[in-house]
């Protein structure tokens, strides 16, 4: 399958209409899941991103060298033919991490950084980390080494309403954690508050944020538009359009602490439409079309090649790619949902015409 072929972009489209030419980017937040769902959702984060940081959070969790090696070797695998796609992987934090497995781990290039989550904050998270202060040990070696703390910053006190999780987890727990560990390397994965815009840019660099397309696009509203809208759903939740608003200036602003990040998590039709729903939206199909409309809309195109092809490089200390990415102001039709197996997996923004299109790769 081609670039084309999923995308409904031709190679020779750019010379026809206004298009935008970048460094191939990078999603610094993926879950790709395993098995049949991987096969059939990595070859969309792969036609747009050479480089993806792999969330840990399958069943069983990736919590030691030799279950990130296999899940990359797995990954790689079900690369489609010719893709060049290098999967980033990560180590989930327990309290019963191990310094040294920490060190090993990053010094082999296992992983490039690890995942904390706070116990039970969202999907396959209750082997997560139940005390912070207790977990000094491991955070201080990653310290001490460079290696980031990719953080869900949500607090999981039930008595905290589930739209102020987000700063009440930043207050209470992320300062202080900083404040601790002065020279730890972090980044606030899916900033969905201006509160958390704030503290990222106050803490920059050795703090950045990554962004997703749909906390850029919806707000909590869109979740109960008209009814409620299960695909709408995922953790951290959707906030007030203030927060959506600030969201979009951040990322558009140049200011390199914010980067890709599309938390793009598949969950199949059943489980969405569930009488619990899970938490996750599927957005690796359209991610780029749905920035770089942001970045169109904000009047911010020369910015955009920062946010998505350098800013998270050069936090995590990587190369930028030498290969380059073209995306077309031509309306382009989405498809609905993408098949698994014998379910399928519904997209964000499927069956809508989005106003780019993604075209040619050259690597």
């Amino acid at each position: 399958m081609n670039i084309g072929e999923l995308f409904d972009a031709t190679a020779d489209a750019a010379d026809a209409v206004p298009s935008l030419t970048i460094r191939r980017p990078d999603d610094w937040h993926i879950h790709l899941r395993d098995g049949g769902m991987l096969k059939a959702v990595l070859p969309f984060t792969a036609a747009q991103f050479a480089r993806g940081i792999v969330m840990p959070n399958l069943v069983p969790p990736v919590t030691s060298v030799a279950d990130a090696t296999a899940y990359r070797e797995r990954i790689m695998a079900a690369r489609p033919d010719g893709s060049d796609f290098q999967p980033l992987m990560t180590c989930y934090l327990t309290d019963h991490t191990r310094p040294d497995e920490i060190e090993r781990g990053f010094a082999e290039r296992a992983w490039i950084a690890a995942k904390l989550y706070p116990a039970g904050a969202t999907t396959n998270a209750h082997h997560g980390v139940t005390d912070l202060v207790a977990l000094a040990p491991v955070l201080e070696r990653m310290e001490k080494i460079g290696m980031p703390v990719l953080i869900h910053g949500e607090s999981t006190d039930p008595s905290v309403d589930i739209f102020d999780r987000e700063e009440v987890f930043m207050e209470k727990s992320l300062l202080p954690l900083l404040k601790r560990h002065q020279g730890l390397k972090a980044v606030i994965e899916h900033v969905t508050t201006s509160g958390t815009v704030d503290i990222v840019r106050a803490h920059a660099p050795r703090v950045a944020g990554t962004v997703t397309p749909h906390h850029l696009v919806i707000n909590r509203t869109s979740i109960f538009q008209g009814g409620l809208r299960p695909h709408l759903y995922c953790l951290p939740v959707a906030k007030r359009e203030s927060h959506r608003l600030a969201l979009r200036k951040a990322v558009t602003s140049g200011e390199s602490c914010f980067m890709i990040g599309t938390d793009t998590a598949p969950h199949v039709r059943g489980a969405k439409e569930a009488e619990c729903c899970s938490a996750g939206i599927f957005g690796g199909v359209t991610a780029l079309q749905t920035y770089v409309q942001v970045f169109d809309e904000e009047g911010a195109l020369d910015r955009f090649e920062a946010f998505a092809s350098l800013n998270g490089a050069r936090f995590h200390g990587l190369e930028p790619n030498k290969g380059t990415l073209t995306l077309l102001k031509r309306p382009s039709s989405v498809l609905s949902a993408v098949p698994v197996d014998e379910k399928e997996v519904v997209v964000f923004r499927g069956g809508e015409v989005l106003p780019w299109s993604i075209g040619r790769v050259k690597a």
